[in-house]
């Protein structure tokens, strides 16, 4: 069965995005199969492969309009990566799944059979802890948390952890923190060292030792529709996700 990865974060504009592509492409590149999905209602993943948002056969038809999961994947958008693209109509999908039963489940159910054809499911979650973020963390294996090296990082980590828990004791038993990542690391700054030396000491074990550094070229590469290692193999960018891929395989 393949892993089934929640990448969250209720702050904006932490990089949650940028990893879920370009990890993904990561992946890919080691040979895995993988299949990613963009639960976030901006769509940011969807257009940063390169495929259009107003197609048919998207996450807001999977969830609200019962079309199954083969419909709704875009296959080899990039090498053997699959998407499940979305549109802004995923926006007011919450309150419509409020009317169908068990609508926590509803993601987990979709992908039962998923899972045994992908090495990777990723989730590309939307910034907020909505229902659209529960389905996530109720389907999910784990849940990779990027973070941003800031000052208000820890407080952010709190309220996800909180939630992380409630998820585990109300819904999904068996779901686990995989780590977390720190993206728009400047070495130049005391701040993003001691961010980083501040979520260690709160989580030990669980902190990633890929940093994702700020970088032109991975900042660039969403707008040509290309995830960091094809748009620029040889950047920093592009070798740090190599680094934290290889981490994932080695969980």
């Amino acid at each position: 069965m393949g892993r089934v990865i929640a990448i969250a974060n209720q702050k904006g504009g932490v990089g949650k995005t940028t990893t879920a592509v370009n990890l993904s492409a990561a992946l890919v590149e080691k040979g895995k199969k993988v299949l990613l999905i963009d639960l976030d209602p901006q769509g940011n993943a969807t257009s940063g492969l390169g495929v259009e948002k107003n197609q048919a056969g998207t996450v807001y038809d999977l969830l609200v309009n019962d079309v199954t999961l083969d419909k709704c994947v875009r296959k080899a958008v990039w090498k053997e990566l699959d998407l499940v693209p979305t549109t802004v109509d995923l926006a007011g999908a919450e309150i419509e799944m409020l009317d169908i039963a068990r609508h926590e489940f509803i993601l987990k159910r979709k992908l039962r059979k998923a899972e045994a054809e992908y090495d990777y499911i990723l989730i590309d979650c939307p910034p907020s802890l909505n229902l659209l973020t529960v389905n996530a963390l109720t389907t999910a294996n784990s849940v990779l948390v990027p973070i941003q090296c800031e000052f208000y990082a820890m407080e952010g980590l709190t309220q996800l952890m909180y939630t992380i828990q409630l998820v585990q004791k109300k819904l999904n038993p068996s779901l686990e923190l995989e780590g977390v990542v720190f993206t728009m690391f400047d070495a130049r700054t005391n701040l993003s060292q001691q961010v980083v030396d501040s979520v260690k000491q709160y989580l030990k074990e669980k902190v990633y030792e890929t940093v994702i550094p700020r970088n032109v070229r991975l900042a660039e590469a969403p707008s040509h529709g290309m995830p960091i290692i094809e748009y620029d193999p040889r950047s920093t960018g592009a070798e740090a996700y190599r680094r934290l891929a290889d981490e994932v395989i080695n969980y």
